[in-house]
This record gives structure tokens, sequence and C-alpha cells, in this order.
């Protein structure tokens, strides 16, 4: 039997997202430090080894932001499903 989706939490929705944000941040900064120090080594023989650190950056920066953008769009995706959703029907779902 086909249930409706009428209302999406805003709150849960934009974590849920932004922590899968986050770890698709977090892969992509493994790939950039690896870039990085792939870049850092052969720069480093003409004197510039700035690729190492901003690789190891990436690693921080690159989860926490992407858990910001996450975040933010999971929230305003919500948003505009919930207004949406009053307004016309919701998504059909089957639930066991």
């Amino acid at each position: 039997m086909a249930q409706e989706l009428k209302r999406i939490d805003v709150l849960s929705f934009a974590i849920v997202l932004g922590l899968v944000g986050a770890v698709i941040g977090l892969i992509g900064g493994i790939l950039a430090a690896l870039l990085g120090a792939m870049l850092g080594s052969v720069t480093s023989a003409m004197g510039l080894s700035m690729g190492t650190a901003v690789g190891g950056l990436a690693i921080v920066i690159f989860p926490i932001l992407s858990f910001i953008y996450g975040f933010i769009g999971g929230a305003i995706f919500a948003i505009i499903y919930n207004f949406v959703a009053s307004k016309y029907k919701g998504i059909k779902i089957e639930l066991k």
C-alpha cells in the first residue's frame, strides 16, 4: 500500500545531507591531499612545496565546507518540498 510523504523534518534532513556531504568532502579532501603530495614532490625540486600543505588542509577544509553546503542545501530542499507538498500531493512511497 502506497503512502504519501507530506512533510520532511527540516533539521533532521539538513543534518543527514550535511553528513553525507561531509563524507563526500572527506573523500575529495583525501584525493586532493594525494594529488597535492604528488605535486609537492615534483615541485619541491624547484623549491615549491605548497602542494603538500594545501593537500593536507584539504582533508580538514573539504569535509567542513561540504557539511555546511549540504546542510544549507538540505534545509532549503526540505522547506521547498514542504511548501509544494502542502499545496499539491507529496511523493508516494511504499513502506513495510
